[in-house]
């Protein structure tokens, strides 16, 4: 996903030489190819992630796109306060990327973890939130944060999980992607890493799956259809429960017509031991197993409502 990532920017940044590229001393490797082929649309910030913040507000203002890039632990959350008042408040077009979202750095522990990220920025307005689930919605995502006016944060978790899509999905702002048809009562809406666990988990309920690449704004309209066709929904996130997806989709929902939700995701801890991604997954409890194990009683329920 990564080098979707690296492909899609490099080919923004030729077509368009207003593209350039802040990074806060990050990305080396994932940057070889757009510093061959853009060298001069390419600034190293430093680490100093606030001030870069502050120079893409200033070079979007003079009609560049910058696209921010950092860890999603400093880009939104350190510099959370950059982005409201510098970018959002005055609504430019400066495109935030945040690698390593959700538990990918777990054994660098709290510092580098972000599963919070998402939360800051839903009361933030006038920025858009994407979390792709693979290549194929990287790709499209980013086009689509390109095409937009206003500010967007696309996060980026777990890059190596496999493609959810056969090919790129027709992205349209606020809607969910089918990801897998199923006539099961309970309906599992999932996004970034935690698709691939909702896919696997709806071929063995015989679910419908949705994938959320737009997190902010959420078409309700669409969501609402969704609901309405069935008994019950699990939204399952690599984020805390608080904010991210599951809050969106109950927020949504009980404004358009209660369906019962079940949020899956982190709860109210940080990790507390050391290791790689599979154990904090395992620690917090959204491994394909603990996620299996947690959703089967409310599964149960609306099987036999």
């Amino acid at each position: 996903m990564r080098s979707a990532f690296s492909k899609a920017l490099v080919e923004a940044a030729q077509n368009d030489k207003r593209v350039l590229l802040l990074t806060g001393d990050h990305g080396y490797a994932l940057f070889d190819e757009f510093r061959r082929s853009c060298p001069d649309q390419y600034i190293n910030a430093g680490i100093a992630e606030q001030n870069m913040v502050g120079v893409a507000a200033g070079l979007a203002k003079a009609g560049f796109r910058p696209v921010v890039y950092g860890l999603s632990a400093f880009v939104p959350v350190r510099v959370l306060e950059q982005i409201k008042i510098d970018v959002c408040y005055e609504k430019l077009p400066v495109i935030f990327t945040g690698d390593g979202a959700g538990l990918v750095y777990s054994t660098l522990g709290t510092s580098h973890q972000s599963f919070e990220d998402i939360a800051c920025l839903r009361a933030v307005p006038h920025i858009d939130i994407l979390s792709p689930c693979d290549a194929h919605e990287l790709t499209a995502c980013m086009r689509s944060a390109f095409a937009q006016a206003g500010p967007v944060y696309m996060r980026m978790g777990k890059a190596d999980l496999g493609a959810v899509h056969e090919a790129l999905p027709d992205l349209e702002c606020g809607k969910l992607l089918r990801v897998l048809d199923g006539d099961h009562p309970v309906t599992l809406v999932a996004t970034g890493s935690m698709v691939k666990a909702a896919q696997t988990l709806g071929r063995e309920l015989g679910a419908s799956v949705w994938s959320a690449p737009w997190i902010k704004p959420l078409d309700t309209t669409q969501l609402s259809s969704i609901a309405a066709g069935t008994r019950a929904i699990i939204t399952l996130e690599e984020h805390s429960v608080v904010g991210g997806l599951g809050g969106a989709v109950l927020e949504a929902l009980a404004e358009a017509g209660p369906r019962p939700v079940l949020r899956v995701g982190i709860g109210e801890q940080f990790s507390l031991t050391c290791g790689s991604h599979a154990h904090a997954m395992r620690e917090h409890r959204i491994d394909l197993e603990s996620v299996r194990q947690r959703i089967a009683p409310f599964v149960a329920k609306w099987q036999a409502a």
